[in-house]
């Protein structure tokens, strides 16, 4: 990955040294509980807790030889811990055993730093949902003006949809904390089943019920697919970002830093550069879905197609999806709301964002439902600039023959919706724990 999309404590959790630190401690953790079952000798056992350990330069010059990590690793630990206990190294275990228990412990670490990175945006959107909850905006569908919301109102669906992906992540990363030490074929041929559980328990894991030679992927799959779940949840903000910061909108613009230049050719250009960034890194996120899907359709008990795969897209995915979050922190935190645009944006249409209540309106007056809403939207399409759809209804009989002309005045009362949707958000609120 980019070292441009990488953030420092993620990016350490994937280095090619940390996975061989896992990768170690899964060694060690079957060597003490094999010491303690009598399967190696007990000094042997605390010989390799004691001495075990790697150079990293050592295990890359092995592969070149063996053209196999996991061999190339075992070659260097043994080493490092001296003969005859080097020789009990690995004993018993087949590589997929090391990996794939190994793969957990990093899924395990780098959801820890996710966990904060959800946290500051969860705590970011709360906090501006409060502060805009009763800043009246349109609400828009097909692009067009709808009904009247705030603009609290429209981050306060964002971070509920944070806080869903958010479960969902963890639900699926819960499922994919097992190990394995069932060895080859998953038939416990040379390791005996409670060395299993005894080995899950030191490393904080499950154990797999039923192993191939490998974890089955639909575990590892459901992660990457709850990663882009979360890329696409941060899309649909950045969007509507991008959208509202459009010349023709403008309600809200990515904050812009002193020095800053939108273009080099057009000295006068602010664009929303962060939130299209977040759009093409939910791109690249969500591509990998389709890998991790094929990862599942393995040969027999194993084959070794998954294993290029998931060295890409494991560290990518979390590197991206956490890069993604933090760089919407920036922009919801730096984010410039105008509320006098929004407010003129809203009334731009003369008062047709309350159609739909004055429809509701009507038929609890007693007009047929397909009467009033031909007779409302006859009006409010032939309404000319600086019209108003209030003035209109005041001045047709058809109308007035069912509200009187208070009624229809209190209908088009913004005050009052503001209001609504103001305690709306507040209950939203009530239900996030945010630190």
């Amino acid at each position: 990955m980019l070292e441009r999309y990488t953030r420092k404590e993620m990016g350490c959790v994937w280095t090619q040294e940390n996975k061989f630190r896992k990768m170690l401690e899964v060694e060690k953790a079957v060597a003490q509980c094999q010491g303690e079952i009598k399967l190696i000798p007990s000094d042997v056992a605390q010989i390799i807790q004691k001495k075990a350990h790697f150079q990293i330069e050592n295990i890359l010059k092995n592969e070149k030889k063996t053209r196999h990590d996991v061999t190339a690793f075992v070659q260097e630990v043994a080493t490092q811990v001296g003969e005859p206990a080097g020789a009990y190294v690995h004993f018993g275990l087949t590589s997929s055993d090391v990996l794939d228990s190994a793969l957990a412990l990093l899924i395990r670490e780098a959801s820890s730093v996710l966990k904060k990175s959800f946290g500051c945006l969860k705590k970011t959107l709360w906090e501006q949902a409060k502060k805009y909850k009763e800043a009246l905006c349109c609400g828009r569908t097909h692009g067009r003006l709808a009904e009247p919301i705030t603009f609290g109102l429209k981050l306060a669906g964002f971070l509920m949809e944070l806080e869903r992906n958010e479960q969902r992540f963890f639900r699926a990363v819960q499922q994919a904390l097992v190990g394995k030490l069932s060895g080859a074929v998953g038939a416990y041929g040379t390791l005996p089943p409670e060395l299993e559980q005894k080995v899950c328990t030191v490393l904080g894991l499950s154990a797999e019920p039923v192993a191939t030679q490998v974890v089955p992927r639909d575990r590892h799959a459901e992660v990457i697919l709850s990663l882009a779940l979360t890329a696409s949840g941060l899309e649909r903000l950045a969007v509507e970002i991008r959208h509202l910061q459009r010349s023709e909108v403008g309600e809200v613009s990515e904050g812009f830093a002193p020095g800053q230049m939108g273009s080099s050719a057009m000295p006068h250009k602010k664009n929303p550069i962060y939130s299209e960034n977040v759009t093409g890194l939910s791109r690249l996120l969500r591509s990998y879905v389709s890998s991790a899907l094929e990862n599942i359709v393995l040969w027999h008990e194993r084959d070794i197609s998954h294993s290029s795969v998931e060295r890409e897209i494991f560290p990518s995915a979390f590197i991206l999806c956490d890069f993604a979050l933090n760089r919407m922190v920036e922009v919801i935190q730096d984010l410039h709301v105008d509320e006098k645009r929004m407010l003129e944006n809203l009334q731009s249409g003369g008062g047709v964002v309350f159609s739909s209540l004055l429809l509701t309106c009507l038929v609890q007056k007693g007009m047929p439902r397909s009467s009033a809403y031909k007779l409302i939207q006859s009006i409010s399409f032939n309404l000319r600039r600086g019209e108003s759809l209030q003035d209109r209804l005041l001045e047709n009989t058809d109308i007035l023959k069912y509200l009187s002309p208070d009624e229809i005045k209190q209908k088009f009362s913004l005050e009052k919706r503001k209001k609504q949707i103001s305690l709306q958000v507040t209950e939203v609120l009530k239900r996030v724990q945010v630190q």
